[in-house]
């Protein structure tokens, strides 16, 4: 295509030649991507997957769509472009799995004022890591340049991607029952829903150089980085769940929050009881509701509050469960998992007595800053630790405020004496 350049379609605000420059650059990004199922390489006019049935009686084909919303404005504004594309995959093979499908390959659509090569590269090389993420294979995508219906330096990002599932495998809630728990996965942050409530809570379009300032709250992040984290993508864990543990249905926490997506995973006449302590909520969705002066209700029913996919087991099966997901039988739960966020009650200890005065867990987590509602005091010395039981965690500073407490050289005795008066720890 050496001699295919039109300077009246250039002239018109369409560089031809940035287009092919684009799909140079992104090629190293998109082979990462590719196995021994893709067929020929970028260039053609469809991209070819092979399918390999072996293992599968019945195969199913499953599609999924969607896009990164008004996220976009953030990455625009901190001009960084290399991460939106591993959001815009999770938003769709996160759907897929929801029906217990391997997602086994990827397009991606963009559309932007004009073509910036190195710009687009990075947000392709953003969509190939999504890819490597969720093990499928970017076959193919759309670069658009639309002068005249978006400003130059903007864009739009939106992704496809199919997956393959056996038919006696496509996950099912008619057994669904009253005791089954349900398991909540963590999410890294707002992910990719409600953006455009984002912006107002902290007036991001009027004044965009918020987003470079730095609240205590995000233990040292900027705005604009905490809320620019990927999304994360659940389907390696998940899917090493789903070939151990009954999995009897699957909700990805998107747009609608706790309210609109549990509830689409749940048999007719079930309903989830969810205890709000249990739900994990980082700083800064308590950041955003103090400063948007948001409903807790509205919180729930637009953003994921910690929480970016939920599923539900047999009760039996939680330690199972966990254990796929990479937590150990015992809920010693590494650094970015927890659970579980339980429709019935677990047997969990959600009160220590402290100097012979029982206080509820969940109270003194918040007062120091724990992970879990279940532990013991084990013992003093300057600061504390505690053994969890169930998480394993020792003290963290949490979002709680005790962070800022900390920072002005107060020990967990000063936060403890803060929260209640005249009582030590001992043990």
């Amino acid at each position: 295509m050496e001699k295919s350049y039109s300077e009246s379609y250039a002239a018109a605000g369409v560089d031809i030649t940035a287009g092919y420059r684009s799909v140079e650059l992104m090629k190293q990004y998109v082979a990462r991507t590719m196995n021994e199922h893709c067929i020929g390489g970028l260039g053609g006019f469809g991209g070819l997957f092979e399918l390999d049935c072996t293992g599968y009686k019945h195969p199913v084909l499953i599609s999924g769509t969607d896009g990164v919303g008004t996220k976009l404005k953030i990455a625009m504004i901190m001009d960084k472009h290399d991460t939106i594309g591993i959001d815009c995959v999770a938003m769709c093979v996160n759907d897929v799995i929801c029906a217990g499908a391997k997602p086994l390959v990827f397009l991606d659509y963009i559309a932007c004022g004009r073509n910036i090569p190195e710009k687009i590269a990075e947000i392709v090389k953003g969509v190939a890591e999504g890819c490597v993420q969720a093990d499928c294979s970017l076959v193919g995508g759309e670069t658009a340049e639309h002068p005249g219906m978006m400003p130059e330096e903007e864009y739009d990002l939106a992704g496809f991607t199919v997956g393959v599932v056996d038919k006696e495998k496509i996950l099912s809630n008619e057994t669904m029952a009253a005791g089954d728990v349900i398991l909540a996965l963590p999410s890294t942050g707002v992910h990719s829903n409600g953006f455009s409530l984002v912006r107002k809570i902290f007036d991001i379009d009027a004044n965009p150089d918020v987003l470079h300032t730095a609240p205590a709250e995000l233990g040292g992040k900027t705005l604009g980085e905490a809320l620019l984290a990927p999304t994360k993508i659940y389907v390696k864990p998940v899917l090493k769940v789903l070939e151990e543990v009954d999995v009897k249905g699957i909700s990805h926490i998107t747009g609608g929050g706790f309210y609109e997506n549990i509830p689409r995973s749940l048999k007719k006449g079930c309903c989830a009881r969810i205890n709000k302590a249990d739900v994990r909520t980082p700083a800064l969705f308590q950041l955003m509701q103090k400063t948007g002066n948001i409903s807790e209700h509205d919180m729930f029913n637009t953003f994921n509050m910690g929480v970016g996919m939920v599923l539900t087991v047999p009760a039996e099966q939680v330690q199972q469960a966990l254990a796929g997901l990479g937590i150990s039988a015992d809920l010693a739960a590494p650094e970015g998992w927890f659970g579980p966020a339980a429709l019935t009650s677990a047997g969990y200890t959600k009160t220590v007595t402290v100097c012979g005065q029982t206080v509820s867990g969940t109270t003194l987590r918040r007062a120091l800053g724990l992970r879990s509602t279940c532990f013991t005091v084990q013992y003093q010395s300057g600061n504390f630790s505690f053994t969890t039981r169930g998480y394993g965690h020792g003290v963290g500073l949490s979002q709680w405020g005790t962070k800022a407490m900390a920072e002005q050289g107060k020990s967990y005795t000063d936060i403890l004496a803060h929260y209640y008066p005249g009582t030590q720890l001992q043990g």
